[in-house]
């Protein structure tokens, strides 16, 4: 059954979470798209604005919505951070039933929400998700491959082939086809349009804020997956994900592919990867370290004049990663990362 066929859908208390840095203009469009819902498609909505520095807290201030609940850190705590404190006010402070998540620059298309409630009552076994994916277009209108959700291909032997045998990513992530089906279950998404029940939140908990940015999502929900929680991957509801800002500039993209820029999101990327690989691969994590460390080391490469700071930031990722030690303060990356050579 589809999101738009169900004759009874159930009625579920739903606040979104929207996490912001810096982007106050696609911040804008996201809030005006999410405030043009009715109260029963959505009851709050709370934005965490990261210590944003370009007149974000002062325009916010402005706003006169009763369902809206802003929330300003002191501090940039990154995505993670952004997501673990939205979600915990969320739950505190709102008593949802469900919980949508979602950055700055990505927004429900008209109509997902109520996509969203129309979706098949969980009285239906094979439909009982605790997690939903949305489905993530650019505004327009292709599929957004970096929002396509998948299957872990270790535990799902179909995926794992077609990994294996030359799919690369489209070897375990959903397929073109399945945008045009009914629904699916999945193990991992993103949290552009990524909704989580109430009770599931209740039972594993909120993101890893030190993750700081990376894999947060995709650890989050791999690890509701592993808990025993199911996700389903539903074409009906769908977000757009509003990466216009970054094409880049003439010339840019073939000096920029590949490297890291800043130089400290090196540190996070792969640490943080490292985590993903761990949780997914299971008993076959050290055979893929061997075939992806090569592939990491040989980044540096493509970061002439600062290979010495890059090379530490990878060893530190990959000590810590390996140590499960995710609680690094910041300043200590940055630091990492001055060094130039």
């Amino acid at each position: 059954m589809s999101a738009q066929t169900d004759p009874s859908p159930s009625p579920r208390r739903l606040v979104a979470v929207v996490v912001t840095y810096n982007r106050l203009d696609k911040l804008k469009d996201t809030i005006a798209r999410l405030l043009q819902s009715p109260t029963e498609e959505l009851a709050a909505l709370v934005v965490v604005d990261n210590a944003s520095t370009d007149g974000t807290s002062d325009w916010l201030a402005t706003l006169q919505d009763p369902r809206l609940d802003i929330q300003v850190s002191e501090t940039n705590r990154g995505g993670a951070g952004g997501f673990e404190r939205g979600m915990r006010r969320a739950m505190e402070a709102h008593s949802p039933d469900w919980l949508v998540v979602m950055d700055d620059d990505g927004r429900p298309a008209p109509g997902a929400l109520a996509a969203f409630h129309a979706l098949p009552a969980h009285d239906d076994p094979a439909r009982a998700w605790d997690g939903v994916a949305a489905a993530v277009y650019f505004p327009t209108g292709g599929i957004c491959e970096m929002n396509r959700p998948s299957r872990n291909p270790f535990w799902h032997g179909r995926e794992f082939l077609r990994t294996l045998f030359g799919g690369g990513r489209s070897g375990f992530h959903v397929q073109p086809a399945d945008y045009e089906g009914q629904g699916m279950q999945i193990d991992v998404t993103s949290f552009v349009g990524f909704f989580i029940s109430a009770d599931a939140v209740r039972r594993i908990g909120y993101p890893d804020p030190d993750l700081f940015i990376y894999g947060d999502d995709g650890l989050y929900t791999l690890g509701l997956t592993k808990s025993g929680g199911r996700i389903g991957f539903e074409p009906g509801v769908r977000f757009e994900h509003d990466l216009t800002t970054f094409v880049p500039k003439a010339g840019e993209e073939q000096a920029q592919r590949g490297r890291f820029i800043p130089l400290w999101k090196v540190y996070y990327y792969h640490r943080n990867l490292l985590l993903l690989y761990r949780m997914a691969a299971g008993i076959w994590f050290w055979p893929v370290m061997l075939v992806i460390l090569p592939k990491w080391l040989s980044k540096v490469r493509a970061h002439a004049g600062e290979r010495r700071a890059f090379l530490r930031l990878m060893g530190r990722a990959v000590l810590d990663g390996l140590r499960r030690r995710t609680h690094v303060p910041h300043a200590e990356v940055l630091e990492m990362a001055h060094t130039k050579g």
